[in-house]
């Protein structure tokens, strides 16, 4: 993390600020921002803690979590993207070369297609700078059924084992979690993978990965809004029942956007 930590080491020490201070304005321990500082870490801090750190160095909005998202993205992807980049810069200089120098005569580049070739070259590699697909790590199980314990207490889950690829997404907090329990049959069974896009906001009837209050627990459900104050957790199978709690025990709340299903 090495970007990441330079980031928040250099701005912290350009505002003449302590440890000790930055920690207090970001509501975190020292002991953590040190292991941040010093690359002690193996996996970025969450997005609600980076966005502390931005507000309280007053950077600007997302920067330290456009560098995390580098961060998490897996080695083969920054590689090939790296390389389209190097190869776009290229097309882009050897553009700007053609069009700087007087002793080219444009309007004959134009006449024989030459200006076309070199224009649609460089915009061919920007079009392959975009991302085909997010990669989308799969970090850990949530239950289709009662609320239980999930691991990865800090959203989004760490730098995971396994990713996969979800074309049309370009949430970059996207994360993949597999069924367990059979209460969202017969749309959902056990072991399928569902992507959830946290910048999706929930609407009525969607189903969600829901995270509850006070003790991280999380539930697969259908989520219906019964008012301003409370939202019903409804199961698809018909031998569990609804739960309907306050919105305030409500810490996370993410739409399901892709299902991925092993067919038998």
């Amino acid at each position: 993390m090495t970007k990441l930590a330079q980031a928040i080491r250099t701005r912290r020490r350009s505002l003449g600020m302590t440890l000790g201070t930055l920690a207090k304005q970001a509501a975190c321990s020292k002991a953590y921002l040190s292991a941040i500082e010093n690359q002690r870490l193996d996996n970025p801090p969450s997005p609600a803690v980076l966005k502390r750190l931005e507000k309280a160095l007053s950077m600007t909005g997302g920067q330290l979590l456009q560098l995390a998202n580098w961060q998490r993205t897996p080695g083969p992807v920054k590689a090939d993207f790296q390389r389209l980049a190097q190869s776009h810069r290229k097309m882009l200089h050897a553009l700007q070369r053609t069009l700087d120098d007087d002793t080219v005569d444009l309007d004959a580049l134009y006449r024989n297609g030459e200006l076309d070739r070199l224009i649609e070259q460089a915009a061919g590699n920007i079009e392959a700078l975009q991302p085909i697909s997010v990669q989308v790590p799969l970090i850990n199980n949530v239950a289709a059924g009662y609320p239980t314990d999930f691991t990865d207490l800090e959203y989004p889950a760490r730098v995971a084992d396994e990713y996969l690829s979800c074309p049309d997404l370009t949430d970059p907090d996207a994360f993949a979690a597999r069924v367990v329990g059979d209460s969202m049959l017969p749309d959902y069974r056990e072991g399928d993978v569902i992507v959830f896009s946290p910048q999706r906001a929930p609407t009525q009837g969607s189903d969600c990965f829901v995270r509850l209050m006070p003790d991280h627990h999380t539930t697969f459900k259908r989520v219906f809004f019964e008012d301003d104050q409370r939202v019903r957790l409804q199961p698809l199978n018909p031998s569990f029942v609804a739960q309907t709690i306050a919105l305030q025990q409500v810490s996370g709340m993410y739409p399901a956007v892709y299902r991925m299903q092993k067919l038998t």
